[in-house]
This record gives structure tokens, sequence and C-alpha cells, in this order.
């Protein structure tokens, strides 16, 4: 979604430029001849990583392979760390220029990241405004651009009709957002489920994707709808929301939409990340206030018992749910305006005046 915006921006500036991508239906909206579709990497975790090595080798000797037959001008990466810091570094001793756009979470952990970014990263363009210090702490040449989720969320159009065309009822809207990644969906669904048959007098709605198996979200029933590639629209009548860590807990933020924040994963990635991970909070409202907003529940605090006690809160406790709508509001001040994928784009043309 961001690199489809980015793409449309500097091609509103260079309207002949091409592009060539690893990337979704996004990205080939936007114009981009997809060489790989992106769905192929989702790997996360280290354990998850580990078993699938050989495969992500073989991903990347194709990435170089087909860089090595484009040619191209500079290489964008975006986001992704493990696999395009790799690129990165092999890409810049073949002397092709490397710009990266939301940066690597290398003040989260793994800090001599910072480092391979500053040796093999000509331009790291940044979505929130804490990196820049701690970049320029690394002399890395960065730049804030602002936020894309902004321009995604502020060009968006509620559907008038998204209730009555999916047969959703009178009943308060539950959000429930599992993640995008086969193995998140399964870590998180079964107790997702249980709490939709404990709280029938709400309407449980699964935002789902469509490169996702529908069977992996377990079985709908009466108990939720899973409804794909539309999380906009059930964030747009919520009235609360799980969300797995990531993204989507900023989305569901800049929705004013109350939240529960809650994340598992398998038993070693989680204590290798906990002895490496450096930050208090993992997700994205709580990092970008400095504080806690939005309850977390991760691991093994991710049960049933605790995730009743504040699913509870966000529905009858009022003070609660209005101080964190109050946060919301601050984090957006934080963030600043729409316009980041222009500004991403000026940038990198401003890039390219300098090198010519």
């Amino acid at each position: 979604m961001h690199a489809a915006n980015l793409v449309l921006a500097l091609k509103e500036k260079q309207p002949g430029m091409i592009f060539y991508g690893w990337g979704g239906e996004s990205m080939k909206s936007a114009g981009v001849n997809i060489i790989k579709n992106y769905a192929d990497l989702a790997f996360m975790g280290f354990w998850e990583v580990l078993k699938n090595l050989g495969k992500i080798v073989g991903f990347l000797n194709l990435a170089k392979e087909h860089i090595e037959t484009v040619k191209p001008d500079a290489i964008i990466l975006v986001d992704y760390a493990g696999f395009n810091l790799k690129i990165a570094k092999w890409a810049k001793n073949k002397g092709y220029k490397v710009i990266y756009y939301i940066a690597p979470k290398a003040w989260a952990w793994r800090e001599s990241r910072a480092v391979t970014i500053r040796k093999y990263v000509d331009l790291l363009l940044l979505i929130f405004p804490f990196e820049k210090s701690f970049f320029d702490r690394y002399q890395v040449n960065s730049v804030y651009v602002g936020n894309p989720l902004f321009d995604e969320i502020q060009n968006f159009t509620p559907d008038p009709d998204f209730k009555s065309k999916h047969q959703i009822d009178k009943k308060p809207v539950v959000a429930l957002l599992p993640g995008s990644r086969i193995q998140e969906i399964e870590n998180m669904m079964s107790l997702m489920t249980k709490l939709a048959e404990q709280f029938p007098q709400y309407h449980w709605v699964v935002a789902g994707v469509k490169s996702v198996p529908k069977g992996i979200y377990g079985y709908a029933g009466n108990k939720f709808k899973i409804i794909c590639n539309e999380t906009y629209n059930i964030l747009s009548v919520a009235k609360m929301a799980i969300v797995t860590s990531g993204t989507a807990t900023l989305e569901t933020a800049l929705f004013k939409v109350p939240q529960v924040v809650v994340y598992k994963t398998s038993g070693l990635s989680f204590e290798i990340a906990k002895r490496l991970v450096k930050i208090p909070y993992i997700s994205l409202v709580n990092l970008v206030a400095e504080k806690e907003v939005v309850r977390e529940l991760i691991q093994g605090d991710y049960n049933e018992e605790k995730l009743k006690v504040e699913l509870k809160k966000l529905m009858s406790n009022t003070i609660f749910v209005e101080n964190q709508l109050s946060d919301y509001n601050k984090i957006v001040e934080k963030l600043g305006g729409k316009g980041a994928s222009e500004t991403a784009a000026s940038e990198i043309e401003k890039f390219f005046n300098t090198q010519s």
C-alpha cells in the first residue's frame, strides 16, 4: 500500500519513470511491473525464519538476478528489514543507489542495523518522528516525511451500504484484526472466537485478507463474520477492536476506535525476542505516545480472563475510553498531517538532483 502510494507520487513528478518490484495488487494497480508476489515472503519470527531459510536464500538470489537484469537507476526498499538490508548491502557494493522507505526498527532491537544502514543506504525516509534523533546518532542520512497512513485514511470514503451489504444488524460492532500472515492468524483467532461466543450482544467482524484461505480464520457460523480486504470499512463502523500488534494498531487509533492490542508467537521466538527487544511497548500507538495508551496482552497475558477484563473496560468504562480517545488525538498531533507519499517523492527527487 505504502509502496504503491509512493510510486504514484513519483510518477506525478516524473511520468516517464518505470518501476519493477516485489509486491502485491496495490503496487500492480499503481503501474509497477510485479516480478514476485510479496505474499510468498510472509515469514515472521525467529524459528519460522530458520525453518524457511533455504526458501528465503532462494528469494534473495532471485531478487539479485532481477536487479542485475533490469539495472535500475535506484532501488527503493520498503520495510521488511531482514530481507531488504541484505539486498541493500549487496546492491550498494554493486554500485546501485539505495533508498529505504519505512526504516528498519533498529531503535527497538539490533541497534547495529543503524551502522549497516549508514554504510549501505544512501537515503533513509522515516515515518515516525522519534526515529530521527536515533538515526542521527549514527550519522545516517535520514529525513522524517510524515506517516503515510494519514494519506490512506484521509483519502478513504466509507461505503454507506457496508452494513446492509454484509447483513450486519443494529448490534454494536467489535472489529477483530488478527493480522495478515497465516501463522499470526492461527495464533490469534481461537481466543477471539471464544470471546465472540460470550458476548452475543455484539456483532463480531473479522478483518480478513484475500490472500489467506478463509478456513484459517476458523468456522464463522453465527459467531462472527469474515470480511476480506475491507478493514477500513470495518473500522469505520466499529465500536471497539481487538488488534494484533502491527500497523493495524495505529490505523485503529486514527479511526478513533478504542482497542486492546494482542500478540502471541511461538515460544522460542518469544523467548529470543524478550532478550533482544529494548522498548517498553510493542504497539505503535504506545510507542508514538511514549506511554501506555492501549493495553497490550502479549504471549501468556493473551488469555481468556485478561482479554475479557479489557473488553469489559471498552464496553462499559466511559472514562477509560474517553482517555484513550483523548490520547489518540495527541498521537495525531505528534505525527503531523497528510502528504507523506508526496514528501517522500520530493526527497527522492532532491536526492537525484544532488547526485547529478
